[in-house]
């Protein structure tokens, strides 16, 4: 209740000096308003202020006397001043006596103002001017006498620490004032005044504001106003604050962004706090004690040289001041070094062309393959048995040169005695023309045994794998005189009685090829 105590007179006095006006302007127009006066006079201590009065229609009245009477409170009256036009004027006993005279001098029913010099904040009230008529009584006028003081204006902002409880965070103060002044707050902070008022000197108010809030981190900083109205104020009185609340540092690390990469260089962390007061420490350091090699660390930032696995780690910022500490973290993953995304095109370019050249070799080499065997087969197939009809007279060719047309494996003909004649043995016990454990033994020729040619060998595709491997690797004259013993690999020329024979036999030995060139299916070509 003390708090408002102040406010409360000021209310109620303001509210009975209207009502106190209101009534008087009542009666005056009930009298016809004859007793005119100022109905407020406002003043400052130390002035001279004149309280006027005058009797504007004396008709068929008469004027004794006018009295002038001071009620510094309900229901006290004080004559400070008495006009007889018989007599002197007389200044009784009071608060203002001789400071308070009539004017002009010497005074006159009709208009005996008066004036107060050197007026205090204590000489405010209600000054009646009263006069005595014959035959009407007493017709009177009101005057309040409002003093003022202009009151002394401060704010302060209250430093705090974060907490869970209400504290006052900012002050306000409206000092010595005449009447009370106002105060009100304007913050976007969550929070409430209170205000008390308590007499201050000569009369004077005081008027004390706080402002009131749980404290919080994200508050601090925040703008808060104290406004102070007053009715001596041309405008009211601002005073702007930001409020002070002490906490501990708040800190996060940031420059991580999820992609160290092996090789990659200059990676910064930077460790961010925020504290009131300022943080005065920051430290790094990681999860398992040890700061790798490559690390750098400057005040708060951490730079990486160079990623490898060795910054595979935690890495821990650590911020103090007066309050407490704060601290982040943040884990780093190496990766492996990612694909440039401007060389992707290329690359992919690159794999694709790659496929693409592999499937084309692929496919040559099938084509290789398969006709080879083709071929393979024909010899094997056709040419044996062709062979064999032909050399030993079995076909029409044979035949057509007088060559027995029922001559077996063994042996020819009674026609062909012009020269030797190769011929091939599917019974040959000599490895490569027989079972692949046998060695190249001679062929039959009319009953005489010859050394096989490296044809015949190729033609039985009977060559194990490592006669083959040693068949590559020598040389190109070497290879015919390794199986042959030096001797002639073809026969050159046939006997002339067999020209014929062989002439028929080459034209039905011949093939033709797809790319329009026509090749022999017995012979071999290196």
């Amino acid at each position: 209740m003390a708090r408002h105590d102040a406010r409360n007179w000021h209310d109620c006095t303001k509210m009975t000096r209207l009502f106190l006006v209101a009534s008087i302007l009542l009666l005056q127009g009930a009298s016809g308003q004859r007793v005119k006066v100022e109905p407020e006079v406002t003043s400052y201590p130390g002035q001279t202020v004149n309280l006027r009065c005058a009797f504007t229609d004396a008709t068929g009245i008469q004027l004794t006397m006018v009295t002038w009477i001071y009620e510094p409170k309900e229901g006290e009256r004080l004559n400070i001043a008495v006009f007889h036009p018989n007599f002197d004027p007389n200044y009784p006993d009071s608060p203002v006596k001789g400071r308070v005279s009539f004017t002009p001098s010497p005074p006159s029913l009709t208009s005996p103002s008066i004036q107060i010099s050197n007026v205090g904040m204590t000489d405010e009230g209600k000054y009646i001017c009263e006069y005595a008529t014959y035959p009407s009584g007493n017709e009177q006028g009101i005057t309040y006498l409002v003093m003022l003081a202009k009151p002394q204006n401060s704010a302060t902002i209250v430093t705090v620490d974060a907490g869970t409880k209400p504290v006052v965070v900012a002050r306000c103060e409206s000092k010595d004032g005449r009447p009370a002044a106002q105060i009100s707050w304007v913050t976007t902070a969550n929070g409430n005044a209170t205000t008390v008022s308590k007499p201050g000197t000569d009369n004077t108010v005081t008027v004390t504001s706080e402002y009131r809030m749980v404290p919080t981190a994200k508050d601090n900083g925040k703008d808060i106003s104290c406004v102070v109205s007053h009715r001596t104020q041309v405008k009211p009185d601002s005073h702007a604050m930001k409020l002070a609340i002490q906490y501990a540092p708040q800190v996060s690390i940031t420059g991580y962004d999820n992609n160290w990469y092996v090789g990659r260089t200059n990676v910064v962390l930077t460790c961010q706090a925020t504290g009131n007061p300022v943080p005065v420490t920051v430290q790094w350091k990681t999860m398992t004690g040890e700061m790798p090699d490559t690390v750098q660390i400057k005040d708060n930032q951490l730079k990486v040289l160079k990623v490898d696995d060795a910054v595979n780690t935690t890495f821990v910022c650590e911020v103090k001041n007066r309050i407490g500490t704060g601290k982040d973290q943040v884990t780093a993953i190496v990766r492996e070094p990612s694909v440039n995304p401007s060389n992707a095109g290329v690359v992919a370019g690159a794999v694709i062309g790659s496929l693409l050249a592999l499937l084309l070799v692929a496919a040559l080499i099938a084509v290789l393959v398969t006709r080879s065997r083709r071929q393979q087969q024909g010899y094997r197939g056709n040419g044996g048995s062709d062979m064999k009809t032909r050399i030993f007279g079995g076909g029409k060719k044979a035949s057509k040169n007088g060559t027995g047309g029922g001559a077996g494996s063994g042996g020819v003909g009674g026609g062909n005695n012009n020269g030797p004649i190769y011929v091939y043995n599917e019974s040959s016990p000599h490895q490569g023309l027989g079972e692949k454990n046998n060695h190249h033994q001679p062929l039959t020729i009319g009953g005489v045994a010859t050394t096989p040619t490296a044809q015949d060998i190729l033609l039985s595709n009977d060559l194990d794998d490592a006669e083959r491997r040693k068949f590559d690797e020598l040389e190109e004259d070497e290879r015919y005189d390794h199986f042959t013993g030096g001797a002639p690999i073809l026969q050159l020329r046939p006997p002339h009685d067999q020209d014929d024979i062989i002439g028929d036999y080459m034209d039905d030995d011949m093939e033709s090829q797809r790319d329009g060139s026509v090749i022999s299916r017995t012979a071999v070509y290196v």
